[in-house]
């Protein structure tokens, strides 16, 4: 009798129907990201793909695997700790806006700078792997820390300068690459670009439930391989050629060898790094309030760890938790998703099956997965951010436009690169207009980061917290932390540049010290002290 009484072992429902939907987002997802770095490392700055595939790969999607299996676990864990058999695992995969950000912002304009330096094509590639590896370790790091003081990020950063600057490469290097790519292939890049928006951004459901996602990538793959040899399809046609490129993610002390370099790249690394702890913050309270209750220091510090191996390892991008628990859960995935996506992308860098399937899928197929990543951090920061906010949010984009027309003006396909160093230097200007975009674009996440929390917390009427903040511009400029003088976007010490690039340095500190000044003056004034109408835009005002 007594036995009838006891409870049945509890069983989670770990795997279910909606677990295959929830792969192949995911799944997807990383695979986008694996295309885009590996497209514009290759095709934007020549990059050797044997390196891509069989050096940064491995690592990159060993970090995947590693971040995916604890997520999994800890979805089994809240599941017997809270009796829910309906726990749903957080996502994790490839950080997209820092992976294409650093891949353009620092990976290949660091091996198009030790090209210059007269290294070899492949010596400069390995330096570079060194590099992205110290990167990497920079970031892990970095975050292993934040993730104690996540909170305190939070409290002290607006939103608006949070996501602000994210938007900003979400506008410049997420979306628009991507749609150019899609118009270098119209008749292809459109109908993956409308199987996009029509499923989830319109959120209409494709016949028979399929998943939009796939049903864009199958459409538009087959159409290229139909069209493209035909001359139908626009671009230039590419034939497929079967290539597994194998390589094991074996750590090494190898980003020793980069750390050097990767230093200088730190106004660019932690940023990153913050954003990233901050997001996983906010995921991570998006799934309480969705059900699943994790802890928070146990999500941040399992993205910390996994970004952290997968450098040791040979990684170049950072992994994250994805933004979208609720949505997951909804679509009925458990904590098979995680399970699957991350055996099937490090399985893919390991056996090199990641690099067939990227090789295979035109990217005029893939962009649209990211431009709709681009418009979905575009929309969230003037979401979640108080409607008065948004002159601040949208303040903080330009440095990353400056920073994208730094890219395509540097690139010596656009622009010879005698002309562009002439551009730069012209000594009948104090400050040439390059030199000011170059300077401008520099620290680019940093600097909108610090613009769009100045501009919140003058439209809050916290006029002297804003003149602080400007100050902290003033002191990083000073240096070359943000707007930095040098192409590559070194720090130095300002009386060591040459004329004009050390006009930079003294005139942009010199305007911030002005505006702090006045600023600071202004806090006096009774005006300055009005509280401002409630979700009113001052734009409209």
């Amino acid at each position: 009798m007594a036995e009838k009484n006891q409870q049945a072992p509890f069983h989670y429902e770990w795997f279910t129907m909606g677990d295959i939907n929830g792969f192949f987002g995911l799944m997807f997802d990383n695979m986008t990201v694996l295309s885009f770095l590996a497209g514009i490392l290759i095709f934007a700055f020549g990059f050797p793909a044997e390196i891509v595939y069989k050096k940064m790969f491995p690592g990159t999607a060993f970090g995947v695997l590693f971040g995916d299996i604890i997520y999994t676990w800890m979805a089994f864990r809240l599941a017997r700790r809270t009796n829910n058999p309906k726990v749903t695992a957080m996502p994790l995969g490839l950080d997209t806006p820092s992976t294409i950000g650093i891949a353009l912002a620092v990976l290949g304009p660091a091996f198009l700078g030790f090209k210059a330096r007269g290294m070899a094509e492949y010596d400069a590639a390995m330096m570079t792997w060194y590099l992205g590896m110290a990167t990497m370790v920079l970031i892990g790091i970095f975050k292993v820390i934040f993730s104690f003081m996540g909170g305190w990020l939070q409290k002290i950063i607006p939103q608006a300068g949070l996501l602000g600057s994210l938007a900003g490469i979400g506008l410049a290097l997420i979306g628009f690459g991507p749609m150019l790519e899609v118009f270098g292939m119209p008749l292809i890049g459109m109908i993956s670009f409308g199987l996009i928006i029509y499923t989830l951004i319109a959120g209409i459901k494709l016949p028979g439930n399929f998943p939009g996602v796939l049903g864009a990538v199958v459409a538009g793959t087959a159409l290229y391989y139909i069209l493209a040899p035909l001359g139908l399809a626009g671009g230039h046609y590419q034939p497929f050629t079967a290539q597994l490129h194998f390589g094991l993610p074996i750590p090494s002390l190898g980003f020793l060898k980069g750390m050097s370099e990767a230093v200088k790249y730190l106004p660019i690394a932690i940023p990153f790094a913050i954003l990233t702890v901050v997001g996983g913050i906010n995921v991570t309270e998006s799934a309480r309030v969705a059900g699943d209750d994790f802890k928070t220091r146990d999500i941040l510090l399992t993205e910390a760890v996994a970004t952290l191996v997968a450098g040791i390892c040979g990684g170049v991008a950072q992994s994250t938790p994805y933004i979208g628990q609720p949505a997951y859960k909804a679509m009925g995935s458990r904590a098979g998703y995680t399970l699957l996506t991350g055996i099937f992308i490090g399985l893919g860098g390991f056996l090199g099956y990641a690099g067939f399937i990227v090789e295979l899928i035109p990217r005029a197929v893939i962009a649209p997965i990211l431009i709709f990543v681009g418009l979905d951090i575009m929309c969230q920061a003037f979401h979640a951010c108080p409607v008065r906010h948004a002159p601040a949010v949208a303040l903080a984009y330009f440095p990353t436009v400056a920073r994208l027309l730094q890219i395509k003006l540097s690139n010596i396909a656009v622009v010879p690169a005698e002309i562009f160093a002439r551009q730069l230097a012209l000594v009948d200007e104090a400050l040439p207009e390059l030199q000011i975009i170059v300077a401008l674009g520099n620290g680019f996440i940093l600097t909108g980061m610090l613009w769009g929390a100045f501009m919140a917390k003058l439209i809050d009427r916290q006029v002297r917290a804003a003149a602080a903040y400007v100050l902290v511009c003033a002191a990083l400029t000073f240096f070359g932390i943000i707007h930095s003088a040098i192409p590559d976007g070194n720090m130095y010490l300002p009386w060591s540049l040459a004329y004009p690039a050390s006009q930079v340095p003294y005139q942009f500190t010199f305007g911030y010290l002005a505006l702090a000044a006045l600023l600071f003056a202004l806090s006096f004034s009774r005006e300055a002290k009005e509280m401002p109408a409630a979700e009113r835009s001052p734009v409209h005002q």
